[in-house]
């Protein structure tokens, strides 16, 4: 077998068992109860757009898994900011305000989550301004927060056309969190860095030059953007051996991180210089990883291999 046919074969073998990309491919399901309720808003966004004074105030909220928050509570802290964050940046918006939602079986247990989350509201400059706390009998430590932003033109996940180029924006600056599939480019970096590579987002949206596009997220690069391409009802090749890695990371573990700073874009031919230059200018990498096709094929491309990725959760393990 030509050895680009067996690599992308080990690829694909591998991220159908992966729970992490299964849970994007099913997103659909665990949203849809929401569907009926939410009025004229698009639902599968990573915010609720809220239409407000000529933009949008944007609305998300993320939960950290319970492992995540009791094994590494400073971190899972932190994380419940910055994600958040992300979400905001990927709408084409600034944020406003964090809460956090906290169960705990007494304040002392929570002093950990507390640390996190202030050391992350300080570097993004963003203030956590209240929530609520449960204090429980479980023994156990639960964490969700939720972000409050402001677009004036957005960036959506409903957008992407066929013919659109389709970038990857990573900041590479960074290292993998123990053995996880978490590349951190945010912790120890300097907080001016973070605030502007964050605001390179809605700069981008406000001169048009982005026409959709998601943060890469738990599920990594294959989960988002089959999400990307649900909610835009398209198709899709990506080019894996052109994605911008890490110098000396397993690209199979690449496929499936959170790298804390990465974006899928889905834009215009003409506006591709544009916007990578402007990443570049900030050292963050951005290239051209595929392009946006028509209706129903997601295509995975290795070198001259190809094969279709299926963007439900039929052939994906699920938890």
């Amino acid at each position: 077998m030509n050895s680009d046919f067996a690599t992308l074969a080990r690829l694909v073998a591998f991220l159908k068992t992966q729970v992490g990309v299964g849970d994007k491919l099913a997103i659909t399901r665990a949203y849809a109860p929401a569907q009926p309720l939410a009025g004229s808003i698009k639902i599968g966004d990573d915010c609720a757009a809220i239409p407000d004074n000529g933009g949008f105030l944007l609305f998300a909220g993320e939960g950290m898994l319970e492992s995540f928050v009791n094994d590494d509570p400073w971190f899972a802290g932190y994380s419940a900011v910055m994600v958040n964050l992300s979400d905001i940046a990927a709408m084409g918006g600034r944020p406003l305000a964090i809460i956090d939602i906290i169960w705990t079986p007494g304040l002392e247990q929570a002093t950990g989550i507390w640390e996190g989350m202030t050391a992350a509201s300080q570097v993004y400059g963003v203030p956590v301004v209240g929530g609520h706390t449960t204090i429980t009998r479980s023994g156990r430590n639960f964490l969700a927060a939720a972000v409050l932003g402001r677009a004036q033109r957005l960036i959506t996940s409903f957008d992407a056309r066929p013919g659109d180029e389709l970038l990857l924006a990573v900041d590479l600056r960074g290292k993998f969190q123990d053995d996880k599939p978490f590349w951190n480019a945010s912790v120890g970096a300097p907080a001016e860095r973070l605030r502007s590579d964050l605001a390179l987002l809605p700069a981008l949206a406000e001169k048009g030059w982005i026409r959709a596009g998601k943060d890469v997220s738990n599920g990594g690069i294959i989960g988002t953007l089959a999400m990307l391409l649900q909610c835009s009802q398209v198709g899709a090749e990506l080019w894996l051996d052109r994605l911008p890695i890490p110098d000396g990371a397993d690209l199979p573990r690449w496929l499936i991180s959170f790298p804390s700073f990465g974006f899928l874009l889905s834009v215009d031919p003409i506006q591709v210089p544009h916007i990578t230059a402007a990443f570049n200018d900030r050292q963050i990498a951005c290239h051209r990883v595929g392009e946006i096709t028509g209706p129903g094929a997601f295509v995975l491309v290795y070198g001259t291999a190809r094969e279709t990725f299926p963007v439900t959760a039929s052939c994906a393990a699920e938890a």
